[in-house]
């Protein structure tokens, strides 16, 4: 095991990640643009371009500019379609993931020779966006967005973002106001890091630039209480949104690299039927999370968060019960419980085709009041390296190692390793 984590480290050390977030320049984006009527020339082709490339979104997981745009004469009204086939095949060995995606939390305790080994293939990632970009003179930019992968039953369509978008504010679905989506490196695993504050709500955002340097934002976002309830509480409807906050600031050139400090607040209701109350337990959080430019081709990316019944916002544990439990020392109530997530990571260009990464997360779950069942997840770890290459302008290929370990509150614990590949062709 200590040769193992030499390894790691120096994988670490060494490799860095792929860099889907490197800086696009608009000269390199050339889509495919219909002008609707009978004139169509450059300056008009050129507007449209501008447009989307001015309203374009980086990040974890965000879709590229579309290669598809329609305009009219004036550039008012801009329809954009684009998205992309993706196809991911791995395979596990010295210990099976239950799950399309490498969640550490699924990993079996213990072991068996039932879950030692497991092929994989995968095509539900893929991925179709609209996007509309309406020029009005009162309200400037218009946006309206909807964004869908195929992580349905059977393959089925699943929203992931519909949204309008103005003036800095944002009404409908897209990704949590507590997620830095420029702080994350891009992984071949769809949920990558285990620590990472990546989810989708419904909301209302407002945000604002300041000059070039400093932003901020707010939301109401719809709440998604996971509990476990001992006898005699019950779950109640929710009735106050999520409140997240940011404040960030950039530097250097392009402004990339920057640094934010979010902070996200919840109160979640229950109902304790013996004594016929209704009770909320509140929940909040911090995060401070970066991106660094060291050197053109280098840059590094980081995050880490503390907060108690955030559940929801980390990967690993959403969705598992950990918002609220029971609290032994006091049966008339829920309470939350103290949670703590980081992870760190590095990326280089190699060479105007060729990238690879390397980072490592972890997630804690603390006790409180003495709640933690033997079986219960106390923390896990991830570790990533990987490679891409852009075979053309639209199709990359790429290849990762991923490693994780599962603890327990009793210190039983079992680890996994997956060899995954994957091809995606973007339209």
């Amino acid at each position: 095991m200590k040769i193992f984590k030499l390894l790691v480290l120096g994988l670490f050390a060494v490799v860095s990640s792929f860099a889907q977030k490197r800086t696009i320049n608009i000269y390199e984006y050339k889509p495919n643009v219909i002008i609707t009527g009978s004139r169509a020339d450059s300056i008009i082709i050129s507007n449209a371009v501008r447009h989307y490339f001015e309203t374009r979104l980086e990040g974890f997981q965000q879709a590229h500019l579309p290669q598809f745009i329609i305009s009219d004469q004036s550039n008012r009204f801009l329809l954009g379609i684009g998205g992309f086939v993706n196809f991911r095949t791995a395979y596990d060995l010295g210990g099976v993931v239950q799950n399309k995606d490498f969640v550490t939390y699924d990993i079996p305790v213990p072991g068996s020779a039932l879950t030692s080994q497991q092929l994989r293939m995968d095509a539900s990632t893929s991925r179709i966006f609209i996007k509309s970009i309406a020029n009005t003179g009162k309200w400037g930019r218009i946006i309206t967005y909807i964004d869908a992968d195929f992580r349905g039953r059977d393959y089925g369509l699943r929203l992931r973002s519909a949204y309008i978008s103005f003036k800095g504010w944002l009404f409908g679905r897209d990704a949590t106001t507590f997620c830095d989506l420029d702080a994350c490196p891009t992984t071949v695993d769809f949920a990558g890091p285990n620590a990472y504050t990546y989810t989708f709500n419904t909301q209302i955002r407002y945000s604002h630039a300041f000059g070039d340097r400093w932003a901020m934002g707010i939301a109401l976002e719809m709440p998604s209480v996971s509990g476990t309830y001992s006898n005699g509480m019950t779950a109640l409807p929710q009735r106050m949104p999520d409140i997240p906050v940011y404040v960030q600031y950039s530097w250097g050139k392009d402004r990339f690299s920057h640094i934010r400090a979010s902070a996200i607040f919840r109160d979640m209701y229950y109902r304790n039927e013996t004594l016929q109350e209704n009770k909320s337990a509140f929940g909040w959080g911090t995060q401070l999370s970066t991106t660094f430019r060291l050197t053109r081709p280098w840059v590094l990316f980081g995050q880490a968060l503390y907060g108690e019944g955030i559940s929801p916002y980390i990967q690993d544990i959403s969705d598992e019960g950990l918002d609220i439990v029971p609290d032994p020392e006091n049966t008339n109530d829920l309470q939350t419980l103290p949670m703590f997530g980081w992870f760190g990571a590095m990326q280089v260009n190699l060479t105007e085709n060729l990238f690879c990464s390397g980072g490592y997360s972890q997630v804690r779950l603390y006790k409180r009041n003495d709640f933690g069942p033997a079986g219960m997840y106390r923390t896990a770890q991830y570790v990533f390296g990987n490679l891409f290459y852009h075979i053309a302008p639209h199709c990359q290929v790429a290849m990762e190692y991923l490693y994780g370990r599962r603890q327990n509150m009793n210190d039983e614990a079992n680890h996994a390793h997956r060899l995954q590949a994957m091809i995606q062709y973007n339209f």
